[in-house]
């Protein structure tokens, strides 16, 4: 009984007796009304004259909604205006019990959270950009001490080819490729204004950049400014766990001493 195909109460009915249990409409009707009682949410609808009910598709456990809610929640790009209305629609979506018990079980972290209200409008128009491999045009800007933004280029606008959007270290980034310049840069996005898509097509180098994104960003953002260097890191054991939060938990270690290790 999905919402995009609702199922007649006789229909119920029946296949409810094709199974051996015998109700009538009247105590299907109570049933149900039970059923939502303790979440289930079947909902109804009218076909015609009669009434047809249909399931909403939970696709969430509450452990999974609790991870998305606190990442959320973590995110310094989510202004602390849209958080609560974020956090309420990922809470909904454990339906109207499950709900209650996220939203009274939230961890508010101390986070200090960005400032633009556009980010959310931004985030859409440049996914939309990345995918109908479009150019884009923004402003870009800093803030002084005043909290007051300054714009970058004399208000000037950026003219960039995306290439994807990438989260690091809390903040959202627009990763962008320049034929004039010949290079890529990443900009903020809760650092950019005006942001809007142009009826131009990226270039085919845009395009193959975003074979490559995953490696480049681990060396952009890691400050890779020179060529590449195989190295091996010798280390105390003490260290271990830093090491696998760092590199990943594949990574292959060699102890060499009583307490030293290299990788």
């Amino acid at each position: 009984m999905a919402e995009q195909n609702p199922m007649l109460a006789k229909d119920v009915c029946k296949r409810l007796a094709d199974k051996g249990v015998i109700v009538d409409r009247r105590v299907l009707t109570r049933d149900i009304g039970v059923l939502n009682e303790f979440g289930y949410e079947i909902m109804s609808t009218m076909i015609g004259h009669e009434k047809a009910y249909y399931v909403i598709d939970r696709s969430f456990s509450v452990p999974e909604l609790k991870i998305l809610i606190d990442a959320v929640q973590a995110a310094t790009f989510i202004t602390d205006k849209k958080t609560p209305d974020l956090v309420e629609k990922i809470a909904a979506l454990g339906g109207a019990h499950r709900a209650e018990i996220l939203q009274e079980n939230i961890v508010c972290f101390n986070t200090r959270k960005h400032s633009n209200e556009s980010i959310y409008y931004n985030v859409d128009c440049l996914e939309n950009a990345i995918q109908n491999n479009k150019k884009v045009i923004f402003l870009y800007y800093d803030l002084d001490e005043h909290g007051e933004k300054v714009y970058r280029r004399d208000g000037h606008h950026y003219v960039a080819e995306p290439i994807a959007l990438v989260f690091n270290d809390d903040n959202y980034y627009l990763t962008c490729y320049s034929s004039k310049h010949d290079n890529t840069a990443n900009y903020r996005v809760d650092r950019m204004a005006a942001v809007e898509s142009v009826d131009e097509e990226i270039s085919e180098k845009a395009l193959e950049l975003r074979g490559e994104v995953g490696c480049y960003t681990e060396q952009v953002f890691k400050m890779y400014g020179r060529e590449l260097e195989n190295i091996t890191l010798e280390f105390d054991d003490k260290f271990i766990g830093a090491i696998y939060d760092k590199f990943g938990e594949s990574t292959k270690i060699v102890r060499t001493g009583e307490t030293t290790l290299v990788m």
